[in-house]
């Protein structure tokens, strides 16, 4: 193996002709608090399938805050695949990340009738899913009994 000697500021670097023939490794992305930004990002969106935390996030006032508006507008990008098959409360979390671009629903969430309203109608939808498909499959058995009479 030869090595090729260079001359650096106030250092010398030593190459080897054999790494040289190596890919240069990828750039690391950057990691916050051992995080990384696609990770951060998700356990954010998901969160806000959550009306008593966009209830928090409106009595801090964050929710008016023009740059957070920009923030929800970009996070959009969780709405379509691929992103889309991470998020584990994809209906509730969708529905919340876009009842939120709107100013209105931002002003409205402060209220704790919106957050009541958006959890009883969620924890209805998933009774109903439960039961079969938003109760289809309850109705095609009830057809059945009446067909039968």
């Amino acid at each position: 193996m030869t090595s090729i000697t260079t001359p650096t500021a106030n250092a010398t670097r030593t190459t080897s002709k054999m790494s040289a023939q190596q890919p240069p490794s990828k750039p690391q992305e950057p990691v916050y608090g051992g995080f990384s930004r696609f990770e951060i990002e998700l356990e954010f969106v998901q969160s806000l399938a959550n009306p008593a935390y966009m209830r928090h996030l409106a009595n801090q006032n964050i929710l008016n805050q023009p740059t957070f508006v920009a923030y929800l507008k970009y996070l959009l990008y969780w709405t379509r695949p691929p992103y889309l098959k991470y998020l584990i409360y994809p209906g509730p979390t969708i529905r919340h990340l876009e009842l939120l671009q709107q100013e209105r629903f931002r002003k409205a969430v402060l209220t704790t009738d919106i957050a009541d309203v958006l959890m009883a109608e969620e924890t209805k939808g998933v009774f109903l899913w439960h039961e079969g498909k938003d109760g289809k499959e309850k109705e095609k058995d009830g057809d059945k009994t009446a067909a039968a009479s």
